[in-house]
């Protein structure tokens, strides 16, 4: 009896690799054309982009000289490349702390109010729908000094003395674009800390509160605790966009005043389009690509650790 078991389960144990095989044999097939097209459109543009950045070519003739480190040296040695580093985190910074801010308590709002609950998301997510360059069009006239509503509003509320060149002055030029831009970025961040929100069970609420605890006691001890997965996932997307920021800077300032709003992306195009400097462009994009991966890097084992101590 053994032995006819022994002989019936050979034909099957031979017959599994051949199955394995050619499942994955369909695998590949499902898969080699979207590692083609990932092939073709960012490996090997990446490769071609790392052998420009050691080029001096100019973006148009034939000729790309190859001259080693040179572009490097030449960005470590900038003053005009360490002034758009510094745009850049002050930015980034800036835009990953405010984002965040504005994105948790319009969740909080829009979580807590009972009525036109829906009129608010609508409203709190309508400005992520635009496009960076229709909103940086529409704050540059929001905030121009001539013709501006903004300081129109300032001086017919009697704050005439207020009234300042938002995108013109040097003090105020970025602090415009911050502002516009968490205008803009806010909603999109919300919807994913209502998501969590929604995701908190109301009993430990209801606990608390019966256990005396106020609202800010509650924020502190049971939702900002578990909101930490969202913040993580908001934070590094935050980040992201704001080192990789271009179009607000492009229509509402140009990098101006000067080049006191000029960033790294920004100066990416100026070098590369502007000055036909494609070898030092591509140079500078690839130190911005470290950089990126270096920040989200440390940010994402930061914020993991976090999770875990809360």
């Amino acid at each position: 009896m053994s032995t006819a078991l022994q002989q019936t389960d050979k034909p099957l144990a031979a017959l599994k690799p051949k199955k394995k095989k050619q499942w994955q044999s369909y695998a590949l097939m499902f898969i080699l054309p979207s590692f083609l097209i990932y092939t073709l459109f960012v490996i090997v543009p990446t490769a071609g982009s790392i052998y420009l950045s050691f080029t001096s070519w100019d973006g148009i003739s034939e000729d790309m000289r190859y001259i080693g480190f040179a572009n490097f040296v030449e960005i470590w040695h900038s003053p005009r490349v360490h002034n758009a580093l510094k745009n850049t985190l002050v930015m980034t910074i800036s835009l990953v702390v405010l984002e965040n801010i504005a994105a948790i308590a319009m969740a909080i709002l829009v979580d807590k109010v009972r009525w036109f609950r829906n009129l608010f998301r609508s409203i709190f997510y309508f400005p992520t729908l635009l496009s960076g360059i229709v909103m940086g069009f529409v704050w540059a006239m929001i905030l121009n000094y001539n013709f501006g509503v903004f300081n129109q509003i300032l001086d017919a509320v009697g704050l005439g003395s207020w009234v300042v060149d938002w995108l013109g002055n040097p003090k105020y030029a970025m602090l415009s674009i911050i502002l516009s831009t968490v205008w803009k970025g806010a909603g999109y961040y919300m919807i994913i800390y209502l998501a969590g929100l929604q995701g908190i069970p109301p009993e430990l609420n209801e606990a608390a509160s019966i256990d005396g605890a106020n609202g800010f006691q509650q924020f502190r001890h049971i939702t900002f605790p578990l909101l930490a997965g969202s913040m993580t996932v908001c934070m590094v997307l935050s980040m992201i966009s704001a080192l990789k920021i271009f179009d607000q800077i492009a229509v509402m300032t140009d990098g101006g005043p000067g080049f006191e709003t000029e960033t790294l992306t920004y100066i990416i195009y100026k070098v590369g389009f502007g000055e036909l400097r494609q070898g030092f462009g591509t140079a500078l994009a690839m130190v911005l690509f470290l950089i990126i991966m270096l920040i989200t890097v440390i940010q994402v084992k930061f914020l993991r650790k976090r999770e875990v101590q809360m």
